[in-house]
């Protein structure tokens, strides 16, 4: 694929440079710096994904057992009521 980019004077000068301070040619030092740009935007380098669930226990695990007592046991089944106050949907 061959991608054109319109450069300004100035930044032309300054990519020329910056490639012959570098003994490259202009393409290599674009080629290498979108490659690094790239690379660092890959999902697999980052951090394992983890499950919804997972997150939501870890945040939970410093909850005490007093203030977990006083939360609802239909929480998820009534959603809406608690979220939003709708009214309780028929078991």
């Amino acid at each position: 694929m061959t991608i054109t980019l319109p450069l300004r004077p100035q930044d032309e000068a300054r990519l020329i440079a910056a490639a012959e301070a570098r003994g490259m040619t202009t393409d290599a030092l674009v080629r290498e710096a979108l490659e690094n740009l790239l690379a660092a935007q890959d999902v697999s380098a980052g951090p394992p994904l983890q499950a919804v669930a997972d997150i939501v226990l870890e945040a939970m695990r410093g909850v005490p057992p007093e203030v977990m007592a006083t939360m609802p046991r239909d929480g998820a089944s009534q959603h809406d009521h608690y979220i939003y106050g709708w009214p309780k949907r028929q078991a």
